[in-house]
């Protein structure tokens, strides 16, 4: 039996909320007493796809069929389905994105299996599968119980902690995987695709720093913009900055926007509305400036600086070049 991890790619290389899947997979198939094996679509690196077995998976299979270069949920959920007949997986893993999501739940359909999404710990296996989920945008945690033979897993970034100085596995085997695609699959079709031109993904880095009408303006984000390449953050706004076209859409973090959890989060000028933290909430450590001192992010923040983000944030600029 093995554990079945269905991983992203971004340039060919796994992501790295896929990587975390991959350990996490890798732990339950330790707990369960089988192998962790991952799958790949698309166009890859060989180089990199061996990569997930320094997380703990033993082989990859690379489904490379060029049909499957763009995103497809209704192609993959297929294909992920076969790659479970093959390897005879009871458990199936996924990071929580939007691909991810789609795929996990028409997979479990088409296997009949119990899915649950948004999970934050291994699962306790004894006498039964529990596993906690984060519930109400992450204020809150539940335990669920799957009781069907083969169950999905749809795991929240940063739910497991990886010491990538620690990483004691080895290179992966990469087999060659080549499912059976239904024209049905391709009714719909990907004419272009345009990606956002920041250098840094938000949903994939490990610091963001994020702007709100206390910015007061696009003409005085430099600040903003020069921290986050001091600390090699992506920058991300509040939903009023990207409605008022501050900033682009792309950055909108948030309910509404886009969600993230980095190891930190920074919020300049941002008073903290209940839809903001809906986004951010999976973040591991919070900082907060704001000249508000009852501004409500500082109730979710873990450290709060009172004061003007003008004189701040060029302090904390200087501060981050002086440590590299």
């Amino acid at each position: 039996m093995s554990v079945l991890i269905c991983v992203e790619l971004d340039n060919g290389s796994i992501k790295k909320t896929s990587l975390e899947a991959v350990a996490y997979g890798a732990q339950v198939a330790e707990k369960t007493g089988g192998q962790a094996v991952v799958i790949a679509f698309g166009k890859a690196d060989p180089a990199e796809l061996v990569k997930a077995g320094q997380y703990g998976a033993s082989k990859v299979l690379h489904a490379a069929d060029a049909r499957l270069e763009h995103e497809n949920s209704l192609a993959y959920a297929d294909a992920l389905v076969q790659a479970v007949q093959q390897e005879s997986s009871k458990i199936i893993i996924l990071s929580k994105s939007g691909l991810g999501d789609a795929i996990a739940a028409r997979a479990a359909a088409k296997l009949k299996a119990g899915i649950v999404s948004g999970v934050t710990a291994l699962p306790e296996t004894d006498g039964g599968f529990k596993v906690t989920r984060a519930i109400f945008t992450g204020k809150a945690f539940a335990t669920a119980e799957i009781r069907s033979e083969i169950k999905v897993l749809v795991i929240r970034k940063n739910a497991i902690e990886i010491d990538e100085t620690s990483l004691s596995g080895g290179d992966a085997t990469v087999e060659a995987f080549q499912p059976t695609l239904r024209d049905s699959d391709f009714t719909a079709t990907i004419v272009s695709v345009e990606k956002a031109d920041s250098e840094l993904s938000l949903t994939e880095a490990e610091i963001v720093v994020s702007g709100g009408r206390g910015m007061k303006g696009p003409e005085h984000w430099q600040p903003l913009i020069d921290l986050a390449k001091a600390l090699g953050a992506a920058t991300g706004c509040s939903k009023p900055v990207s409605d008022l076209d501050w900033r682009p859409h792309h950055e909108h973090i948030g309910q509404t926007g886009i969600k993230v959890a980095p190891n930190l989060y920074i919020a300049c000028g941002i008073s903290g509305a209940i839809q903001h933290l809906a986004g951010v909430n999976g973040s591991k450590c919070i900082v907060v400036i704001n000249k508000d001192p009852e501004a409500p992010f500082f109730k979710a923040a873990d450290y709060g600086i009172v004061g003007d983000v003008f004189e701040i944030l060029p302090r904390l600029t200087e501060a981050a070049k002086s440590l590299k």
